[in-house]
C-alpha cells in the first residue's frame, strides 16, 4: 500500500553522484531501498562501504546484488588485470581521450541492466522512482548517463512494469563542480563516499573519476576533504 509521500529505490554505488542524487530527493520522495551491484568490479570493497556507511547515515535499508556473470563477459578494466587508464585534470574535457578512456572502463548495458533490476523491485512493492545519480558532466563521454537514456528507458517502462515506475535523475542538468556546490548545501557526508575506479586503500587520484571529483573539491576550497580521501 503507498503512503502520501511518493516512494522510491536508488542506486547507490556510493559515489558523489548516487549520494547528492539521494541527498536533492530525501525530503519529498521516500526512498525504501538502495541497490549496490557487485559484478566483480575492483573498487567494490570500497563501493560497499560507503554504500552502506551512507545507507544507514540517511536510515534506508540496502541490499547488495551479486552479478557474478557480467564480468564473465567484459574485458573492462574495471574488473580484468588490464590496468584502469589515467588521465590528467587538465585533460578531463579532452573528448578524444576521454572518450578512449570510456572504451577501456566501459561494462556492457551497466545502466541498463541496474534500472531494469531496480524496475523489478520498484514494479514487485510499487514504487514511484529509481534514482539514479546521471549528469550532465559524464553524459558528455557516457551514453548511458544521458537525458536521452533517461527518455528512452522511461518509455519501456511504461509497458515493462505494471506500475509504470519512472527513473529520476536529479543531477542530469548539473557538472561536477554544480553537484559539490549542491552537496556543501544539502550537507552530504561526503567524508564516506567513494568514487575510485582502483581499490587502493583510498582514491588513487589518478583515474578519470578521482580526478574529475578531485577537480570539483578543488573548485570548492575542499583542501582539507581532498586530503582526507585521497592518496598522497
Amino acid at each position: 500500500m503507498k503512503t502520501n509521500k511518493q516512494t522510491a529505490i536508488i542506486l547507490l554505488s556510493g559515489g558523489l553522484d548516487s549520494v547528492v542524487s539521494l541527498a536533492a530527493v530525501n525530503n519529498e520522495i521516500d526512498i525504501k531501498l538502495a541497490l549496490t551491484f557487485d559484478y566483480g568490479q575492483k573498487s567494490i570493497k570500497k563501493e560497499l562501504d560507503a554504500s552502506q556507511k551512507i545507507a544507514k547515515y540517511y536510515g534506508i535499508k540496502h541490499r547488495l546484488i551479486q552479478l557474478d556473470w557480467l564480468k564473465e563477459i567484459t574485458n573492462t578494466s574495471l574488473v580484468s588485470d588490464l590496468d584502469i587508464p589515467t588521465i590528467d585534470e587538465a585533460k578531463l574535457d579532452n573528448q578524444e581521450i576521454t572518450q578512449k578512456s570510456m572504451k577501456n572502463v566501459w561494462v556492457p548495458n551497466r545502466n541498463g541492466l541496474f534500472i531494469n533490476i531496480a524496475a523489478s523491485f520498484a514494479d514487485s512493492f510499487d514504487y514511484d522512482f529509481i534514482i539514479i545519480g546521471a549528469n550532465k558532466e559524464e553524459a558528455t563521454t557516457f551514453s548511458d548517463n544521458s537525458e536521452r537514456f533517461i527518455k528512452d528507458i522511461n518509455e519501456a517502462l511504461k509497458t515493462s512494469t505494471n506500475n509504470k515506475t519512472q527513473v529520476i535523475a536529479p543531477l542530469i542538468e548539473l557538472d561536477k563542480n554544480e553537484i559539490v556546490k549542491k552537496a556543501i548545501e544539502l550537507k552530504v557526508p561526503l567524508q564516506f563516499i567513494n568514487s575510485c575506479y582502483n581499490n587502493t586503500k583510498k582514491h588513487c587520484g589518478k583515474c578519470e573519476s578521482c580526478n574529475r571529483l578531485k577537480r570539483a573539491l578543488k573548485n570548492a576550497q575542499l583542501e582539507k576533504l581532498i586530503t582526507d580521501l585521497f592518496e598522497e
